[in-house]
């Protein structure tokens, strides 16, 4: 066998060596890609998991909770449903009322005044724009005291709008939303071309007609995005809600689960975890009907311009 022959098999040797350590390489990271997605799905679904266990559990208890019930039943939930004095049904239906209302009047407030910032220039404009983001950045938290004395004072002229009132909850919301969210909408406005505007205004088109007709749906990704994210904000509201109300039939949601905690009743861990997941069901319903506009709204105004 000649020297050439002997080192052209040595030559294929090596490559095959080599390709077989990148076969095993590729297959160490496949399995450890599998075990950290496994880890987190685990870490994820695990909390849901022993919620759903809890509220299986007759015991009310969470301090000799187990994953599996050794009695497991349904009580918690027809206690839940049945209780007068804890009205869960109502709380459900504040919470979704008030989520919705709010939503669609802060999305329609947040589209004119975005439109109007964007497409128009007018004295303060610029002036205006900074002092939103400015009042976004300092903490709910500090203005609470003012929040509640000011719809106090509201109240005393228009009751309607006043203490332990859904409408005045809802004036919060909308000036606690409308913020953040006009410096998004602007900012998807401005990717959409002027020339749009410029074309239909030749043709006779009023700033309404351009508004409805051509921008609106343009902008419909980030109006699903913004109404999603401003529902699910105000639905799991608590801070708010527990301040401003004060009647148990006028308790949203979130307020009235913390009843079943608080001292000043028997702590019921199994109705609240029951009613936790009741809750949960109308954001589970929102993600997977509109999944597909969620993601073409958050990666839309990645894509324009």
């Amino acid at each position: 066998m000649s020297s050439v022959t002997v080192e052209k098999q040595k030559g294929q040797g090596f490559v095959s060596k080599v390709r077989t350590s990148r076969k095993m390489q590729q297959r160490v990271g496949i399995i450890i890609r599998w075990i950290i997605a496994i880890f987190l799905m685990i870490f994820a679904v695990f909390p849901v998991i022993w919620i759903v266990s809890a509220s299986l559990n007759p015991s009310d208890t969470l301090a000799t909770q187990t994953l599996i019930p050794a009695n497991a039943s349904l009580d918690n939930y027809r206690e839940l449903l049945s209780n007068p004095i804890f009205p869960f049904t109502t709380w459900l239906w504040n919470s979704i009322k008030l989520a919705t209302i709010s939503t669609l009047l802060s999305v329609s407030i947040t589209t004119l005044a975005a439109y109007a910032f964007s497409r128009f220039r007018f004295y303060g404009r610029t002036n205006l724009l900074k002092s939103i983001l400015l009042i976004q950045v300092f903490p709910t938290l500090l203005a609470i005291v003012a929040i509640f004395l000011l719809i106090g004072q509201i109240g005393d002229i228009l009751p309607a709008f006043g203490l332990n009132t859904h409408a005045g909850l809802v004036l919060v919301y909308l000036g606690g939303a409308m913020g953040i969210n006009i410096w998004l909408m602007k900012g998807f406005f401005d990717t959409i071309p002027r020339e749009i505007d410029e074309s239909a205004m030749v043709d006779g088109a009023t700033h309404w007609q351009i508004f409805t007709v051509l921008l609106l749906p343009l902008m419909r990704p980030i109006l699903v995005v913004i109404g999603i994210l401003s529902f699910i904000g105000i639905y799991g509201d608590f801070l708010m809600a527990r301040i401003l109300l004060k009647s148990t039939e006028q308790y949203t949601l979130m307020v009235g689960l913390q009843l079943f905690t608080s001292s000043d009743f028997a702590q019921k861990w199994g109705q609240f975890a029951a009613g936790a997941l009741i809750g949960a069901l109308p954001i589970m319903l929102i993600y997977l009907l509109l999944q597909d506009q969620i993601l073409g709204g958050l990666t839309g105004g990645a894509v324009k311009g």
